[in-house]
């Protein structure tokens, strides 16, 4: 998959929402209230790292003889978040005074099986960020209305175990669910944050698996080349999508020793052209450079200005000309120049039909 299947984006101003840690986190606050007080307040406001204090209305409320929990419906704004509409559930159990704070995965929340994350293998997937947010607002119910400090803490998305086949979680290890995510509280519409995070953490596990090949891939069809190609396991697959850019300067800062590079023809044209984000709407194929290209290799072309990516492609298996890999050439270069010297990167150019048209490095 690649960003271009996203919804296309919105025309006009984009409105922001909240992430899953802060509505799990709204939700901690209420049942914290509700125990407190013996009444479930109708909305619940807390304050998120920034600054902000957003109100979330409650969408579940339920108590049994020893436990508590309220739920809020995920308002992701105008992102294509795939947890957008989901409903967020905390359930609260009193713990034993001076024990703190203890996290559980209820339905629908996953639970990391794999190290290099940052969270141990058997803990439930409830990212640091949205832990200490909610640690922050249970302690701000109690300094307002009093009650416990220690508590156990359950947070569960139900169907959150089907909505996680549609994001990376079962690669990066995290089985049996969504992660709870969100470092500011609040999501950015179409800033992909949880693309670029699984991105990154995609290239953690790797490491800390002591792998020493992963291939990023541009989207489906080239992964699958490269997979079958150099006989990877999953956990050496990164998703790169559109993201050279951030994939490229997290390898920089987190090397692995060898690198491949997958991508289609349009794609790897633009990154040879330097750009880093290769989504449609942010980045254009140089159809000049491509012209000018073709006659280096010896085969001028007519192709109209307008002609798409694919048409050089054909004109240069036409002619004869090695097209591919002068753009995996060039495309290498670029990644290269970010990446730096401590990766042996090699770059394969697949087409639509899933063969190898271009290639170069070790």
């Amino acid at each position: 998959m690649a960003e271009d299947e996203l919804p296309p984006k919105p025309e006009g101003p984009l409105r922001a929402g909240w992430t899953t840690g802060a509505c799990a986190a709204a939700a901690a606050a209420a049942a914290a209230q509700a125990h407190a007080t013996g009444e479930f307040p109708a909305e619940i406001a807390i304050r998120l790292p920034l600054g902000q204090i957003p109100v979330f209305a409650l969408a579940h409320r339920a108590r049994g003889a020893d436990w508590v929990e309220a739920g809020v419906t995920k308002d992701a704004g105008d992102d294509p978040d795939v947890t957008h509409g989901a409903m967020i559930v905390t359930r609260l159990r009193p713990a034993p005074p001076g024990s703190g704070l203890r996290f559980e995965a209820g339905e629908g929340v996953g639970t990391v099986t794999r190290p290099g994350l940052a969270l141990p293998p058997g803990e439930p997937a409830i990212n640091p960020h949205p832990r200490k947010l909610i640690a922050e607002s249970l302690a701000a119910v109690a300094a307002e209305f009093g009650g416990p400090l220690d508590w156990v803490v359950r947070v569960s998305i139900p169907g959150g175990a089907e909505l996680a086949k549609k994001t990376l979680n079962a690669r990066l290890g995290i089985v049996g669910g969504l992660s709870v995510l969100g470092t500011t509280g609040i999501v950015t519409p179409y800033s992909c944050a949880a693309w670029i995070h699984s991105i990154h953490r995609g290239i953690d596990v790797a490491r800390a698996a002591g792998l020493g090949h992963v291939a990023a891939s541009t989207g489906s069809v080239s992964e699958s080349f490269v997979k079958a190609h150099y006989a990877l396991p999953e956990a050496a697959l990164i998703d790169m999508g559109d993201f050279a850019g951030g994939t490229f300067k997290y390898l920089r800062d987190h090397p692995i020793p060898r690198v491949t590079l997958a991508g289609g023809f349009a794609k790897l044209a633009k990154l040879a052209g330097g750009a880093m984000d290769l989504h449609s709407a942010r980045s254009r194929v140089d159809n000049a450079a491509l012209a000018a290209l073709m006659r280096e290799l010896g085969a001028a072309t007519d192709l109209p200005a307008d002609a798409p990516a694919g048409a050089y492609l054909l004109e240069a298996r036409r002619t004869g000309v090695p097209l591919g890999d002068a753009v995996a050439a060039r495309a290498r270069a670029v990644a290269c120049a970010t990446i730096g010297p401590g990766v042996a990167l090699d770059v394969l150019v697949v087409d639509r039909s899933g063969d190898c048209v271009g290639r170069a490095g070790p």
